[in-house]
């Protein structure tokens, strides 16, 4: 047998099909969750090491200062005013209305966020947990203002990403920033801890330009109420709260959303996904054409 030709039938193998069939399924991850060994002088401790590891996130409150969080959100404010009346292709709305509900590409486009993106205290813990130097896969602002801030459905980060965008491995993560107080009532990141352990394979197939429509609404790539009701039952739902300049790190793979504030109070995150170096982008599991860089830089 041809090594070579072996060699690249493994490593274009798909570890994780879906949207393939008309029935869901559940497999088990193949990927670590932790890519290092925890050693003294670690930025984070050990017992953080084995609860990221176990339950899939790890929050750590006032990690930024306000004085920090409070540039951020300023910031924040700014683009939300330029781009009230401006259309761009890195802009999202909320569904059904023109608020704005997401900025993509922020260490791209602003210099303050750009600077946030590559913090050296944040990345070293980031790479301690992904075992490698990591770039920015995607970064974005999320708005959800008082009374009218839409819910994100549960969903996994990583099964769009690999189905729509090639990620071959879950060796990705996601900071979330918060700029604003959450509370437990105005729309906060919620979690299934140890569902980042199982990979959800959805049905249906991805429409061309899915991602035009997804970013507002998702549609396909959405878990089975099923499978979800079976994570909650087993690791339960843990709704992270805290203060501005808090954050949390959460794996690619684990089930998250958020429900829709109908509160005065708004909250605000910045959104940063990290992803190794070792894990670069392949062509999409789909077949389709790649998404616009904004939403999965290739580079």
């Amino acid at each position: 047998m041809n090594t070579n030709l072996a060699n690249s039938a493994a490593v274009t193998a798909d570890k994780y099909p879906s949207r393939i069939s008309d029935k869901p399924s559940v497999m088990d991850r193949v990927d670590p969750v932790v890519y290092s060994t925890w050693k003294a002088g670690s930025p984070l401790t050990n017992e953080q090491f084995e609860f990221y590891e176990k339950n899939g996130y790890l929050f750590l409150d006032e990690f930024f200062s306000v004085d920090e969080a409070e540039e951020w959100r300023a910031e924040l404010k700014k683009l939300q005013q330029h781009y009230e009346q401006r259309e761009a292709e890195h802009v999202i709305r909320e569904p059904g209305g023109t608020e704005v509900r997401s900025i993509f590409a922020v260490h791209e486009h602003n210099e303050r966020f750009k600077e946030l993106s590559a913090n050296k205290r944040l990345n070293a813990v980031i790479q301690e947990l992904l075992g490698s130097q990591t770039y920015i896969h995607q970064s974005r602002i999320n708005f959800k203002p008082g009374f009218t801030g839409k819910e994100f459905y549960w969903h996994s980060d990583f099964e769009t990403w690999h189905v729509e965008d090639g990620m071959p491995s879950m060796r990705a993560l996601s900071c979330s920033i918060a700029l604003e107080d959450n509370f437990h009532y105005n729309g906060p990141l919620m979690v299934i801890p140890g569902s980042h352990k199982k990979f959800v394979s959805c049905v249906g197939q991805t429409p061309d330009d899915h991602f035009k429509q997804s970013l507002r609404r998702q549609e396909y790539g959405v878990p089975d109420q099923e499978s979800l009701a079976k994570f909650a039952q087993e690791g339960g739902i843990d709704t992270i709260v805290g203060g501005i300049g808090s954050i949390v790190l959460f794996d690619c793979n684990i089930m998250h959303g958020s429900n829709s504030n109908i509160t005065p109070l708004p909250r605000s995150n910045v959104f940063l996904v990290y992803n190794s170096v070792e894990n670069a982008l392949k062509e999409p599991y789909s077949g389709q054409k790649p998404r616009p860089d904004y939403i999965a830089a290739r580079e």
